[in-house]
């Protein structure tokens, strides 16, 4: 097994190179370079050393990945023919993806590895752009960069930016956070005699033809907490501030109890969003819904009992364990398969309980509670074969509700009128309906048709009492015909 020599030539031009890496390239049998694409390949051809390059490779392949693998794969076979000295741009362990493939094959004993420093891109382009990396910076991949790799407060260095391909799709990836003109950087050859710098607006960053294998985007940080609302860490912060000691007062007195009725109510504006197709409409309502979330997750770390980072744990390990046919060599074939395996597994989660109630009750919502008990009694065979026997119960619970209004105590009429209710909840379980969310819709059909009916009197006589109960019904009437339309 032959030593495969990995040499970094720099960020730019030869002289950039050490003195002691410059003669082991003179000394070198074979050397072959990842690209022809650098100033020092050029140079050292000049000077008689014979390269050959990989950049046939790039030609015949349509992702970098593929690019990467065969490039390794080539030079493990060349090795065991004879030494082979790899030179590669900047630094051998710096944003080069064959190198770390050849580790990875060091490791596994399929090859032997000697690595040469050079000097990668990074200092030459600290020095261009006069930034301090103590303040933070990310350095990404362009050619496998995603919107959430970025965090928008640090300084940003973007290399693999080979071409205008490439460069459109970091803009697109950058443009899910950044506003449409924030500035940045093109990078071109930095620390060489060809360094250049182009600061443009960010939606132009595809349209710049000086694009090459020396190229580096940077994107400068966002300070002002408005320009980068849409990252998390962001509206983390505006919530914590909201609940400093300097912060809001009604937001600084809630509690997890107070905030119990906003968390409902968010919840059914969203659903109402959701019935109407509104999707501007789910964007606010789901922000609501949001907030209320990190309200409570503040007041958790503000009393010292957890924190946002303890939700995310709890809920990420639940999703992985309950889909193990996603996450696991579970095998399902159809969603009835999940949902089975779903309740098994969270059944060996939860502690044994005396009753299957146990926990199904909803303090906020009676029809919901009436709905968990309904279903938890069908598990275990407790149910009617089918609808059939659920509408019998109704009109059975009916004519007793009818006979306790004539005849009965408020008492008795309020016992027999939540046997209807229950009755006709189960109904909605049978035809796979929420009553929570049926309620909800008739809530807000009353209300719309009703606000119809005031506008009408106040177009007309001004008074309710002005009206006879006909005549309001036919406003109802109108705003019925008027939804059908």
């Amino acid at each position: 097994m032959n030593t495969i020599t990995i040499i970094g030539l720099g960020a730019g031009d030869l002289d950039q190179l050490t003195i002691g890496t410059y003669r082991k390239l003179k000394a070198a049998e074979y050397v072959i370079a990842r690209t022809d694409q650098h100033p020092a390949v050029a140079e050292l051809r000049s000077e008689g050393v014979e390269i050959e390059s990989f950049d046939a490779v790039y030609v015949e392949n349509d992702e970098f990945e593929r690019v990467y693998e065969e490039i390794t794969a080539k030079l493990i076979a060349m090795a065991e023919e004879r030494a082979v000295t790899y030179v590669v741009p900047g630094h051998p362990l710096v944003a080069e993806r064959t190198v770390q493939l050849l580790i990875e094959k060091e490791r596994e004993g399929i090859v032997r590895l000697e690595i040469v420093g050079g000097n990668s891109f990074l200092d030459p382009i600290f020095a261009a752009l006069r930034i301090d990396p103590i303040e933070g910076f990310q350095l990404l991949d362009g050619t496998d960069i995603a919107r959430d790799d970025v965090q928008m407060t640090q300084h940003v260095l973007i290399g693999q930016v080979y071409d205008a391909f490439v460069a459109s799709d970091v803009k697109l990836s950058l443009m899910e956070k950044y506003a449409f003109d924030h500035p940045v950087t093109i990078v071109t050859a930095a620390g060489s005699s060809l360094e250049k710098l182009r600061t443009v607006p960010l939606f132009e960053l595809d349209r710049e033809t000086e694009i090459d294998n020396l190229t580096t985007i940077y994107v400068p940080p966002v300070i002002e907490r408005e320009g980068r609302l849409k990252e998390w860490s962001t509206f983390r912060e505006i919530i914590a501030a909201l609940r400093a000691p300097d912060g809001c007062p009604w937001d600084r007195e809630q509690t997890h109890e107070s905030l119990k009725r906003y968390l409902i109510e968010e919840a059914h504006e969203l659903l109402e969003a959701i019935d109407q197709e509104d999707d501007e409409g789910i964007i606010e309502e789901l922000g609501d819904v949001l907030l209320q979330v990190f309200l409570h997750a503040q007041i958790g770390e503000d009393d010292g009992y957890f924190a946002m980072e303890d939700v995310l744990q709890s809920i990420g390990e639940k999703m992985i364990r309950r889909h193990p046919h996603v996450f696991g060599d579970c095998n399902v074939e159809n969603s009835d398969e999940v949902l089975k395996n779903w309740q098994e597994i969270k059944k060996a989660e939860k502690p044994q309980v005396d009753s299957l109630l146990d926990g199904q009750a909803r303090h906020s919502s009676s029809l919901l509670t009436s709905f968990n008990y309904q279903k938890e009694a069908a598990k275990v065979g407790f149910d009617w074969p089918d609808i059939g026997g659920a509408f019998d119960k109704f009109e059975e619970e009916w004519q007793e509700f009818k006979a306790e209004v004539e005849n009965g105590t408020k008492e008795s009429q309020t016992d027999e009128l939540g046997d209807v209710l229950f009755t006709i909840v189960n109904l909605s379980r049978f035809l796979k309906l929420s009553p929570e969310e049926a309620m909800a819709h008739a809530n807000e059909k009353f209300k719309r048709r009703f606000s119809f009916v005031e506008q009408s009197v106040r177009e007309g006589r001004g008074e309710f009492s002005a009206y006879t109960l006909d005549e309001l019904d036919g406003f109802w009437q109108q705003a019925k015909e008027g939804e059908k339309k």
